[in-house]
């Protein structure tokens, strides 16, 4: 008997046999941790289905005995956590942060160290870290990979990214996962700079779907100082294991205690809205670093890019094969007379911002340096400072503030990271001198210093760092090309957009599917808003670049929609002005719709089908619908309820005409005008590739109502 005792305690002690149990506070997630021979093992259920089998956690580790097993319980806590915060900018007013916490305490007798791995299960999902206390045995480590399985209970659909290193910008592939390995040859299609790891690798979010109808979401939050994330499929057994992003040796991170990763995250539900509308990477990210936060605006601005993306115009001054910046003297220089960023031609775009109401105005290519920017793995490619002699920096500065419009700036690295560090504090001073108070970064190409890629966690920091500095300036960034965001947005409010994923521009580069924007919400969008750039009116490329058969593959309604479906603060206006003046009636949706809001409701979703979305503007009582489809189109079908009871509002409805469709017959559009109240039920059919937007404005003179009609599907 004695004998059996010290066997169950032996047992115990090592975790065999002790399991912890953790529920959401509505109690429909349930997570199970236990060590299983000294190994950290965890499974979620949500409603009693399995969403995560068993699976293992741990780091290998460079040198030493690896963080993987060989632990014993050496304690655990449990607590409870209520806030309500309310958010810089967002989608809605207030988020509430309400979760359980699980912390676990693991020793490593072998070695005399711990690691903490904590918990927090939510009404949407589950997130957990590895922490590493400041001990004598653990101080400065070099992690070899991160070890964190998700065992999946079933060959689910999955849309997912081809894994990369230094890329997002890929098609979304939809497919079950065991016909990912098949797919993944075709789905990595060319970029500037990427590196493909694995037949079976992908990258998160990851958005999957059960065939018993639970959708779940892979992803991480709070992306401080160590490697992106992303997930290797072992496509036998249908488990995903953490891929750290390698530096330029082939490390995964270095790490000096105290430290902790990243949360990784599980977002379950049985709708799929309730995907689109967590808060779970928001509230795993830390409360807002800075005290004054009145100089973030959420911004929406026009810019001198399309018609560069497009090939109408260029970038670059002249047409010289490559250029040294302390050699060139450019105003000896030929200029090629398609350079779009001039003092004349932006004055054309500031007039058209200040007469519709923009805020903002973008200019690409107004520096020196455009001529060989992109893949020479150059290091010093642009000084940020030094304009082109056609762009006059004090003229626009004052013709703009004349006009009540601000200027955002652009610093491409092209890269060059080393070099946008050497002029950095420079360049954001220079935006001070000039009244800029927002930024587009880019990091195009391959990294300098070369070796490190965009995911890795050299790269990571310098995002953070940019940001940081950026803050000290009272500057605003929005980062293309940067890593994919993971919720620092609330820390950090002044990231006040991200690129990250295949952008509008891809439609003047072949081309993006039909069902692109119906996905993105369902993925990219998980981590933090996009400056997607929408609102093409013309479609047909080739109007615009003769040379460019390109066309963009969506209804005009459908531009319009996704000023509310791909929800951000910083919302572009991309096409030329000259497009916009011809369709002033629908062009209208977009002067009108806001960049923040009170209130958003997700009234119908399926992902790579449609979403449909309703959002109230900030401050006010104006409603705001946008519904995004396929290639397949659909009819959208919701009530109004939202509407506050007992009053009348009128419905401008912007939607597909019956014969529109995104190949054929993209501009055919109608605009009408309806009563309606929060009884009323809208079906709205949508064409293949189209959409709807609606604008949903309070009756307060009843005067406005007349001659207008009740709605009636």
């Amino acid at each position: 008997m004695k004998r059996l005792i010290f066997i169950l305690m032996a047992l115990l002690s090592y975790g065999i046999l002790r399991a912890e149990t953790l529920k959401s506070p509505d109690g429909n997630i349930v997570l199970d941790f236990e060590l299983d021979n000294g190994v950290p093992v965890y499974k979620v259920d949500y409603k009693g289905r399995p969403v995560i089998k068993e699976s293992k956690l741990g780091l290998e580790l460079k040198s030493g005995k690896n963080l993987t097993d060989g632990f014993r319980l050496a304690g655990s806590e449990t607590s409870t956590f209520d806030e309500t915060w309310k958010p810089v900018w967002g989608e809605v007013k207030e988020i509430r942060n309400h979760y359980n916490e699980l912390e676990v305490t693991l020793e490593q007798p072998s070695t005399d160290r711990r690691m903490i791995i904590r918990f927090r299960v939510f009404d949407d999902g589950v997130g957990f870290r590895y922490e590493f206390p400041d001990q004598p045995n653990l101080d400065y480590f070099v992690i070899k990979e991160e070890k964190t399985q998700f065992a999946m209970a079933g060959d689910h659909t999955a849309f997912w990214l081809p894994g990369d290193y230094d890329t997002q910008e890929y098609s979304t592939v939809t497919s079950k996962l065991s016909e990912i390995r098949g797919l993944m040859n075709e789905a990595i299609t060319p970029n500037s700079s990427q590196t493909p790891f694995s037949p079976t690798g992908v990258q998160t979010a990851l958005m999957m779907k059960t065939d018993d109808g639970l959708y779940i979401n892979l992803h991480e939050a709070a992306l401080v100082d160590y490697s992106c994330m992303s997930l290797d499929l072992d496509d036998k057994n249908m488990i995903f294991e953490s891929h750290l992003t390698p530096d330029a040796l082939g490390d995964k991170g270095y790490m000096q205690t105290p430290a902790k990763s990243p949360w990784r995250t599980i977002i379950v539900s049985d709708d799929a809205r309730d995907i689109l509308a967590s808060k779970m990477t928001l509230n795993l990210n830390e409360p807002c670093v800075y005290e004054d936060t009145s100089w973030i605006k959420p911004t929406k601005y026009i810019g001198v890019w399309w018609e560069m993306i497009t090939g109408k115009s260029t970038w670059a001054y002249t047409d010289l094969p490559h250029v040294k910046l302390d050699l060139v003297d450019y105003s000896r220089l030929t200029p090629n007379g398609r350079h779009a960023a001039n003092t004349e031609h932006v004055k054309e775009y500031i007039d058209f911002a200040a007469e519709h109401g923009f805020d903002a105005v973008l200019v690409e290519g107004w520096n020196i340096g455009w001529e060989d920017w992109i893949g020479k793995s150059k290091d010093y490619v642009f000084d940020f400072i030094t304009p082109y002699p056609d762009f006059d920096v004090e003229e626009i500065e004052r013709y703009a503030k004349s006009k009540g419009v601000k200027m955002i700036m652009h610093h491409e690295t092209s890269g060059s990271v080393r070099n946008y560090e050497r002029h950095m504090e420079k360049a954001y001073q220079f935006m001070n001198d000039h009244g800029y108070d927002a930024v587009k970064s880019g990091y195009v190409g391959d990294i300098i210093p070369r070796g490190e890629h965009h995911y890795g966690q050299w790269m990571v920091n310098h995002y953070l760092y940019a940001l940081t500095e950026a803050a000290k300036h009272k500057i605003m960034v929005n980062a293309h090309e940067a890593v994919r965001p993971t919720g620092l947005s609330r820390t950090y409010p002044n990231l006040i957009g991200n690129e990250s994923a295949r952008g509008t521009e891809y439609e003047s580069f072949g081309g993006n599917n039909p069902d692109h924007t119906t996905i993105l919400p369902f993925t990219r969008l998980i981590g933090g808003p996009m400056d997607y750039t929408p609102g093409i009116f013309e479609t047909d490329i080739s109007k615009l670049n003769p040379d460019n058969h390109s066309y963009v593959r969506s209804t005009l309604a459908r531009q319009l929609a996704l000023y509310v479906t791909m929800y951000s603060p910083l919302q572009m206006a991309a096409d030329l002005p000259e497009n916009y003046n011809r369709f002033l009636d629908a062009f209208q949706f977009i002067k009108d719709v806001p960049v923040d809001w009170d209130d958003s409701r997700y009234l119908e979703a399926e992902p790579g089908d449609y979403i449909t979305v309703a959002r109230r503007e900030k401050g006010g009582n104006n409603w705001y619908v946008g519904s995004t489809v396929d290639e397949n189109g659909h009819t959208a079908r919701f009530s109004l309820d939202f509407l506050e009871p007992g009053k009348k509002y009128i419905a401008t409805i912007y939607a597909d005409a019956p014969d529109a469709h995104y190949k054929d017959n993209p501009q055919a559009y109608t605009i009408c005008k309806y009563i309606v109240t929060n009884k009323t039920r809208i079906v709205q059919p949508c064409a293949p590739g189209g959409g709807f937007a609606m604008s949903i404005e309070e009756a307060t003179d009843p005067a406005a109502l007349k001659g207008l009609k009740n709605y009636k599907p």
